[in-house]
């Protein structure tokens, strides 16, 4: 193992503890830590199931730790990006992976891929293609595969039990027993006018 390799696998271990606390709070497991100079300087857990919105995945509130960081500090929010590598345990879906472009990170290291909603390549490649308009930040460089099988592990146990925060099926179920439609049909029926 080569010193880079070292270094991403002890940060990718901070971002799985993360993810395992998401995990004890029944959120999806994903966690994310910032990394500048040598210091986690912001994390998130996936919150979503907490605060019923959608939007607050373990990237978004990494960048919000890292911003208050740098008010803090007195730092420049586009330097310290810029000099700051992001570990996550799930590849970044497409909606963070154009907050990481815009942000200007140049560099973002996960543990596995995201094949559902992936946007550094699994679905769509958000962080390189070049088609889509740098006006909305700089392309950044990805390195995939750091300690996937720990990150696929919690997935799968998350996956296994029931998201007692997921909402009600809205699926149609296609009926066409004719038996079913006259009882719904019938006078005193829950569907009858």
């Amino acid at each position: 193992m080569n010193e880079a390799e070292s270094i991403f696998i002890k940060w990718m271990n901070q971002a799985l503890a993360i993810a395992e606390e998401a995990l004890k709070a029944q959120e999806v497991p994903v966690g994310c830590v910032i990394v500048y100079q040598e210091n986690i300087i912001g994390t998130g857990g996936n919150k979503v199931n907490k605060t019923k919105n959608a939007t607050r995945h373990a990237e978004v509130i990494a960048i919000e730790e890292v911003r208050e960081f740098c008010l803090a500090e007195g730092l420049d929010e586009k330097d310290v990006f810029g000099s700051s590598t992001l570990f996550v345990t799930v590849e970044p879906c497409l909606m963070c992976a154009g907050a990481l472009r815009q942000i200007g990170l140049p560099l973002v290291v996960y543990g596995c891929a995201n094949d559902r909603f992936g946007g550094c390549g699994s679905i769509l490649n958000v962080a390189r293609d070049k088609a889509i308009s740098s006006s909305i930040g700089p392309c950044f460089d990805v390195v995939s595969g750091v300690l996937a099988e720990q990150a696929v592990t919690l997935l799968k146990t998350f996956y296994k039990g029931e998201n007692p925060n997921a909402p009600d099926s809205k699926r149609k179920v296609k009926d066409t027993e004719p038996g079913r439609v006259l009882a719904l049909l019938a006078p005193g029926s829950p569907s009858y006018c």
